[in-house]
């Protein structure tokens, strides 16, 4: 073993500083915290690269001394603790004076700083947590750090950095938290010499939450007020019909500290329980007030998590709170015992009066039919349902053009009412398309799996024999040819789309919209027309023509996540299904009358193409027998 030596002091400075930053959102944290304990009213966080190359933070606060500036970048150099009992009375963000010695010990930084009393003020810099001379400079009262090439001394450090758009969601999603603790500052965050997001700092919390998550947000939640004890709980929570499938949404705040808490999410989603749907969580604003002495905020190097004393406590707090709420609110009764109150004379025969909160009425969102038009009806008018609040319907007089490979068509416009053309033009190219797809030689693939189809005839009118060489083969026709349309329709959606009548908007985290954001062109090819101009909320303004009776906001919103996780596949589930429904609905059924061109151009299709295995439910689609096993059942060969 080797001998035990005391590290140098730049080593150590460097190990230390992996505790305390992370990543550019750490130092961002960091700083913006040292600026909220400066008393500062305005704060500008611009970054560049996702603030890997380049990060300035400007405040208005209070500013430091030309003897202090050089002093704030030694380890453990703080105003905010001076005595160990200081530690159990923690008022402000920063405490530990780690921050700027770890963002100076992994960067170059250069601060120009000045107070309100001073004449002028000081620069300074220090590069790898190398301080050079503090120079008297001018500038506005308030200080300004920038931060360059973070890591730059720490390759393996750097190497493990993310894409900066990921970097960049994080710096943004941090100032957005700060934000919302503290809406008594306006917080203006610039990226890549773009405005990406302020708040005008009213004070105003519901305000805050606008200015972070939009209007639609805003609008959906309650306030919620609550005092228990020595926890004083308040902020806002959202409506149960408006949850979220995820827990991106909750924020916590203890003594105006952004934090993770697994507590304190058991607790809301204790409220809101038998309130939400099936994969559905609540979304809130929760701040927390209670004595510093009560918790321990130095757990985590970052200030991430705290340790409350008495759990139990913050449970009940936070849960009697959302429960006041939404008995204030009229969403569940007040089960709690009311006085009576007496109406009519003072006689034994008074009856007592019991005033009870109701259930809110919610509006519920109109009912979507699919509307199909069978084949043996196809020359009669056909009724077309256009999804939009007012549930208009419209009257085409116009026939269905008739196929006999469609034993039933599926028409949906989401357009305008007097679409006929574009009704017309989907209907026909619905009919050529299949046809088209059957019919053609050219649709047959080249190297051919069974080389010389030939169809003998059909089995109980639904399966189709063919013969291959030496082989037998029996096809479902139903099954292959729902899986053969289920293909078409995935592979062509972006030929149905159609403009919504009104447009759908979901929110999204950063992370899902940046996700959905770089994929514009697979978004298209799967059918819909996204906005992207109000981030972090998404714009959908067009989907497949077809889509009718699902839930547009939680395709999207599976979609972002799909692709947000990096799957192979994104598209969710919910129209997956629906393009099974519809591909079953328009597929050849058993019993229908088919020719034997119609059957060939089948059986070629599905036995030389290794997708049409299985239809979209997964029964097979086809059956191979040897001639020799064929031969076996007869006894003619052993």
């Amino acid at each position: 073993m080797s001998a035990i030596m005391i590290l140098d002091k730049q080593v150590a400075e460097l190990i230390a500083a992996g505790e305390v930053i992370e990543k550019p959102a750490s130092v961002i944290k960091e700083l913006v915290e040292n600026a909220i304990d400066a008393k500062a009213k305005r704060i500008t966080v611009e970054i560049k690269n996702g603030g890997t190359s380049f990060m300035r933070i400007t405040d208005d606060g209070c500013g430091m001394s030309a003897e202090d500036v050089s002093k704030a970048f030694l380890r453990h150099a703080t105003s905010k603790v001076s005595k160990k009992e200081d530690l159990e009375n923690i008022h402000t963000l920063g405490f530990r004076g780690e921050a700027l010695a770890s963002v100076a010990a992994v960067s170059k930084v250069a601060v120009m700083t000045k107070r309100r009393e001073d004449d002028f003020g000081s620069q300074y810099e220090i590069i790898g947590g190398e301080g050079g001379i503090v120079e008297e400079c001018g500038c506005p009262d308030g200080t300004t750090l920038i931060i360059k090439d973070l890591f730059f001394n720490v390759p393996a450090r750097r190497k493990f950095m993310k894409r900066d758009t990921t970097e960049g969601n994080a710096v943004s999603q941090m100032i957005q938290k700060i934000a919302i603790s503290h809406p008594e500052i306006a917080f203006k965050f610039i990226r890549d010499n773009k405005l990406d997001f302020h708040s005008d700092g009213t004070g105003e919390l519901l305000t805050a939450i606008y200015a972070v998550y939009g209007k639609d947000f805003a609008g959906d939640l309650i306030p919620v007020s609550h005092q228990q004890e020595n926890i004083s709980v308040n902020g806002y929570v959202i409506k149960p019909l408006f949850a979220k499938s995820n827990r991106s949404f909750q924020n916590f705040f203890v003594n105006t500290r952004y934090v993770k808490s697994k507590t304190c999410s058991v607790a809301i989603e204790s409220a809101y329980e038998n309130l939400l749907m099936t994969n559905k969580f609540p979304a809130c604003v929760i701040l927390l007030t209670m004595p510093p002495d009560t918790l321990d905020v130095n757990i985590h190097p970052a200030k991430a998590e705290v340790r409350f004393s008495d759990e139990r406590k913050v449970i009940d707090a936070i849960y009697s709170a959302v429960k006041n709420a939404f008995v204030q609110e009229g969403l569940i009764y007040d089960f709690q015992t009311r006085k009576a109150e007496w109406y009519g004379d003072n006689s034994q025969n008074a009856k007592p009066e019991v005033k009870q909160k109701v259930f809110e009425e919610i509006p519920q969102e109109p009912v979507k039919k699919l509307v199909y038009t069978p084949l043996h009806q196809s020359d009669m008018p056909f009724r077309v349902q256009i999804p939009n609040h007012q549930q208009q319907e419209q009257e085409i007089t116009e026939p269905l053009p008739k196929s006999v490979l469609v034993s039933e068509n599926y028409i949906d416009i989401e357009g305008e009412p007097d679409d006929t053309e574009e009704l017309q033009k989907f209907s026909e190219l619905e009919s050529e398309e299949i046809q088209e797809e059957l019919v053609s030689e050219n649709n047959v693939l080249e190297n051919k799996a069974f080389p010389n189809i030939q169809v003998i005839g059909e089995l109980f009118a639904n399966y189709v024999i063919a013969q291959s060489g030496d082989s037998m083969i029996l096809i479902d026709k139903h099954a292959a040819h729902e899986r053969i349309i289920f293909e078409r329709l995935k592979k062509n959606c972006v030929q149905y789309q159609q403009k919504l009548l009104q447009p759908s908007k979901i929110l999204l985290t950063l992370d899902e919209f940046s996700a959905m954001e770089e994929n514009q062109e697979l978004l298209e090819k799967l059918g819909f027309a996204v906005d992207f101009s109000e981030k972090p909320e998404l714009i959908t303004t067009g989907a497949p023509a077809f889509f009718d009776g699902l839930n547009l906001d939680e395709i999207m919103q599976e979609i972002a996540n799909n692709l947000y996780l990096g799957k192979v596949n994104p598209q969710s589930h919910m129209l997956d299904d629906l393009l099974h429904e519809l591909a079953c609905k328009s597929a050849i059924k058993a019993n229908d009358k088919n020719n034997v061109l119609e059957l060939q151009a089948l059986a070629e299709q599905v036995c030389n193409d290794d997708n049409i295995r299985h239809c979209p439910h997964g029964r097979p689609v086809m059956f191979v027998m040897s001639k020799y096993e064929l031969e076996k059942q007869f006894k003619r060969k052993l």
